[in-house]
């Protein structure tokens, strides 16, 4: 259950014996999320590097998705024990160190923050960057709360739960469940919306500044209170996610539009950039150019589980996609890694074409191995291994062929 600010506060506490370090707990040799500059060192891991970073924030290409730190996606069991802390430990000695959580991730911003304060002699703040999110406190949209009292009382629990005085990127979090609905709100094709449809979803030129109705005036507050974080220095850079790229572009261009007339920092944006759906290069451009946005991330190559064997339960995907990503499943069942395997590889070759990080769920340490290998192979491209590649990805594109691009409506009905 997601933890509402006025609730207690669970606690999730170290077991008292030291934290094991074995050979799956040290990076793989290979190519490095970091290059180094030099021999000087703090630890074993963490040398003087000169970081393979991408956009304004300059994050690494892998972020490390902390939603897997919670019941989400794992038992109570996992949590308490020493896997979260491990897991954690191996992404920054690996390079990856960046996090990605949210106020509606249940415990994960707590798991974080008491791995990172036990690792804070190797890792010290300054070495890492944390984003995180705040608005949303439920699945339905009763949960959601932008007002700015309650935006900053979420920042501050946020600061506390993490142990940290400041946060690298704080999002209004999933504002299509607040922001004034322009346009149909149908499953069906997002890039439409940047030609044909361009009018029907408030984006034509001229019309950047217009604010629709009273969830739109809601997001605005809400980003002025976290503006006035940034200006005391707790937050430090501003920015909105949600899932329809329409909507995201919308009020991204809004924002610009409304005094103080500034750009949003910081832009997140998630299942649009992987096997069955790669919308968001569409969008990419709109986003910079337009919208004047100098960080963009991608999150969810995986779909938010749906290109796995097993895919949660409560996803929003038609019957149609899950019969297909079943499909896609057995199609890749002689890969090495199967479908989470290819879907991460292509997701991971998109992103680097884009130059947007990407934000992958990382549960245990086979998990952070695994991302770190596929990154290698793609960022490698040795040409035997990546022809196998690109052949096995066709093969999973035309199993997604009458689907190819095809996004869900959001809100869902279910959830207003």
């Amino acid at each position: 259950m997601v933890v509402r600010l006025d609730d207690s506060q669970p606690v999730y506490s170290l077991p008292s014996l030291e934290i094991p370090d074995e050979e799956e707990d040290a990076p793989a040799p290979g190519l490095s999320l970091v290059r180094q500059l030099g021999s000087a060192s703090r630890t074993k891991y963490n040398q003087q590097q000169l970081k393979r970073v991408v956009g304004a924030l300059q994050l690494p290409e892998i972020i490390f998705g902390a939603a897997a730190l919670s019941s989400i996606y794992n038992e109570d069991s996992h949590l308490s024990g020493f896997t979260p802390v491990r897991t954690v430990r191996l992404a920054l000695r690996y390079g990856i160190n960046a996090f990605d959580t949210s106020a509606y991730y249940q415990q994960s911003e707590i798991v974080l923050g008491t791995a990172l304060k036990a690792l804070e002699t190797d890792f010290p703040r300054s070495s890492y960057k944390l984003m995180t999110k705040c608005g949303r406190y439920g699945s339905t949209r009763a949960d959601f709360d932008y007002s700015p009292t309650t935006i900053r009382a979420s920042v501050q629990r946020s600061l506390k739960r993490l142990n940290t005085t400041y946060l690298d990127a704080v999002y209004l979090h999933d504002v299509e469940f607040i922001a004034t609905q322009v346009g149909a709100r149908v499953a069906g094709d997002p890039t439409l919306a940047l030609n044909e449809k361009k009018a029907e979803y408030g984006l034509v030129e001229g019309e950047e500044g217009k604010v629709w109705g009273e969830g739109d005036q809601k997001i605005l507050d809400a980003l002025a209170e976290l503006r006035k974080m940034q200006d005391e220095g707790i937050v430090k850079a501003v920015g909105i996610t949600g899932y329809p790229l329409p909507t995201l572009l919308r009020l991204a261009l809004l924002a610009l539009h409304t005094p103080p007339y500034k750009p949003l920092d910081v832009l997140l944006s998630y299942s649009h950039l992987m096997l069955q759906n790669t919308a968001f290069a569409e969008f990419a451009p709109h986003f910079r150019d337009r919208a004047k946005i100098s960080q963009l991330l991608t999150a969810s190559p995986l779909n938010m589980g749906l290109l796995t064997p097993k895919p949660p339960a409560w996803h929003p995907a038609s019957q149609e996609l899950r019969d297909a990503a079943k499909q896609a499943s057995s199609t890749c069942a002689q890969w090495d890694g199967g479908l989470p395997n290819v879907a991460v590889g292509f997701s991971f070759r998109k992103a680097n074409e884009l130059s947007v990080p990407t934000v992958v769920g990382l549960s245990n340490p086979r998990e952070v191995h695994e991302n770190v290998r596929v990154w290698r192979e793609i960022c490698e491209g040795k040409e035997e291994k990546e022809l196998e590649r690109l052949a096995q990805e066709q093969e999973v594109l035309k199993v997604f062929d009458n689907l190819k691009g095809w996004s869900w409506a959001s809100p869902p009905s279910k959830l207003l």
